[in-house]
């Protein structure tokens, strides 16, 4: 019985050292497509978020208190400077104009009696009838006399000016906006809110970041911030409707100063706008279009992400091997490499997301993406 056991079991591990040599079946490789790269001349678009304003966006803050007693415009209107707003209630600052008027006119006969005055002192100071510290007494009188006439007229220039600010008018053409006091209201020169704002809207000031590294590539491009400007194209302004405005805009400047928190620096751009479709306040799309030669163009789905990197797979050896691009975005659907590829590179354009590094691939013959492909020998 002990002599079957061990033959039984020596069977037994002879069978399972037979299946595990025997050779495994045969592992099916799957097709993918690829493109063969090559250079085009190409339209770059590039966006950046905007923000809308109209070239002149004027408070309107009252420069005396009281009550408004008229509003004289409606929120959206068109106005022209020097038209009249809002007018505050005009009764005590007339009265105190009509004081100051009474003054000045009680203060310029004090002057006239002190040179009276002065004149009889001169006349008896030359018969020796008086000394001469009564003549220089009347000298003094009169300049008293002409100081209050002055503080007087000081006064009444002001009750007059008070009274000015009682009518509020436009600084500039413009749109006026929204109204938050109307008539009755107590206003002054610390209300939180002004009366309303006025924007010049006949060109809109549009304006949109780019980040240090974009500045630094223009400026090396052309040698300086001032030619990176003159060279840059006509910005389009994209609504935010996701229309595309009529007309196009130049762009005026660049900041000097770059945003410490966010990295970036803010160019002003300027639209016309003679339909008033602009608003203050809204905003958009800054649209750049430059023109490139020479450049690589390839899918986004050819390419995937580790780590902020940016990544291909290219054939080498019926293997797919990863490699690393940088690129910059084209189109939404394309991206132009800037570095990594050279024309005539072979990269994987399908299954992308679901390849492995050193995963057996087969080229797709039948199906690329570019009419100048070849096969890899």
């Amino acid at each position: 019985m002990k002599r079957i056991s061990i033959n039984s079991a020596t069977i037994a591990l002879l069978t399972l050292i037979t299946s595990c040599n025997e050779a495994p079946q045969t592992q099916q490789i799957a097709t993918y497509d690829y493109m063969k790269v090559s250079t085009t001349d190409t339209e770059v678009e590039s966006r950046f978020s905007a923000s809308i304003r109209g070239r002149q966006d004027i408070s309107i803050m009252p420069q005396v208190s009281g009550t408004i007693s008229k509003v004289c415009i409606n929120e959206g209107e068109s106005v022209k400077s020097g038209e009249t707003l809002f007018i505050i209630d005009q009764v005590p600052y007339r009265a105190a104009l009509e004081t100051a008027e009474a003054n000045v006119k009680a203060a310029e006969a004090g002057v006239a009696i002190a040179k009276l005055n002065l004149d009889s002192k001169k006349e008896l100071f030359s018969r020796n009838v008086i000394s001469e510290y009564e003549l220089h007494l009347s000298e003094n009188q009169l300049l008293s006399a002409e100081a209050t006439l002055a503080q007087a007229t000081a006064q009444r220039t002001n009750a007059a000016n008070s009274l000015g600010y009682t009518v509020v008018k436009a600084p500039s053409n413009g749109v006026v906006g929204t109204i938050p006091y109307r008539v009755g209201a107590l206003v002054g020169p610390t209300i939180p809110q002004p009366l309303t704002t006025v924007s010049d809207n006949s060109e809109m000031y549009v304006y949109f970041s780019m980040n240090e590294s974009q500045l630094l590539k223009l400026t090396r491009q052309h040698g300086s911030m001032d030619a990176a400007l003159k060279a840059m194209p006509q910005p389009e302004l994209c609504l935010s409707d996701g229309s595309m405005y009529d007309h196009k805009g130049v762009i005026e400047s660049i900041s000097g100063v770059i945003d410490q928190q966010t990295g970036s620096i803010t160019l002003r751009a300027v639209f016309p706008n003679p339909g008033k479709l602009l608003h203050s306040g809204s905003s958009g799309e800054v649209v750049l279009r430059y023109y490139e030669k020479d450049c690589i163009v390839i899918p986004c789905i050819a390419t995937y992400e580790v780590q902020d990197k940016t990544y291909v797979y290219q054939p080498v050896e019926g293997k797919a091997t990863s490699k690393i691009v940088t690129v910059s975005s084209y189109d939404g659907t394309n991206f132009i490499v800037r570095e990594g590829l050279e024309a005539g590179d072979i990269i994987i354009t399908e299954g992308v997301a679901m390849l492995r590094e050193g995963t057996p691939i087969k080229l797709n013959e039948s199906n690329n993406e570019s009419s100048s492909n070849t096969t890899e020998e």
